[in-house]
């Protein structure tokens, strides 16, 4: 129940902005002007869900006894900033919302999995304009990863990221992704949705 209420108020605020973003374009549309040129949008903000499969900190029992990690959900917030056309500036927050588990010699383990926070760059490798409202990206690049570990410090992970997005009404933005962290022997699934300004 205190789940739901924490994430009751980030899906009104998403649907919020959605709807004023909307509400903006539909102006635009109403009122054409030939050589008027197009908004550029400079920053997205979504707002998803993370499945981690991390096995960083008992990474030796782990290989010696063949364990089976299970993946760990994370709620994900994401905002990006694109200062130029190809050229992104990725920013995100993943919060867990249980813990790492592992199944070693047929018993499941437990540890605490730790937020992480983190940024980096990324690039638009192509895009595929699937009709006039509609369009499909590929980014990729590395980010730096912040794990906040146990004694309350900071450890850097860094990961190469990259993420299908679909654009619809220049606003409206669904993705999927991977990311794979050498350092903590991890990979990651995400996937969200969000608005563009």
């Amino acid at each position: 129940m205190n789940l739901a209420k924490t994430l009751f108020f980030p899906f009104l605020l998403l649907f919020t902005i959605q709807l004023l973003a909307q509400k903006d374009s539909i102006s635009k549309v109403v009122v054409p002007l030939k050589d008027t040129m197009v908004a550029k949008s400079f920053f997205e903000l979504s707002f998803g869900q993370s499945m981690l499969f991390i096995t960083d900190s008992k990474i030796a029992t782990i290989l010696a006894s063949n364990a089976i990690v299970i993946p760990t959900s994370a709620i994900l917030f994401f905002a990006e900033f694109r200062p130029l056309k190809l050229i992104r500036i990725p920013v995100f927050f993943n919060l867990p919302t249980e813990s790492k588990q592992f199944i070693i010699n047929n018993q499941i383990v437990n540890e605490r999995a730790p937020p992480s926070f983190g940024a980096g760059i990324e690039f638009k490798c192509f895009e595929l304009k699937i009709n006039t409202t509609t369009k499909l990206e590929l980014e990729a690049g590395p980010l730096a990863n912040f794990l906040l570990a146990t004694n309350k410090s900071l450890r850097l992970a860094p990961l190469i990221a990259s993420r299908v997005r679909i654009i619809r009404n220049n606003n409206f933005v669904m993705y999927v992704g991977s990311s794979y962290s050498i350092a903590l022997n991890g990979w990651g699934l995400l996937f969200g949705t969000g608005t563009i300004f």
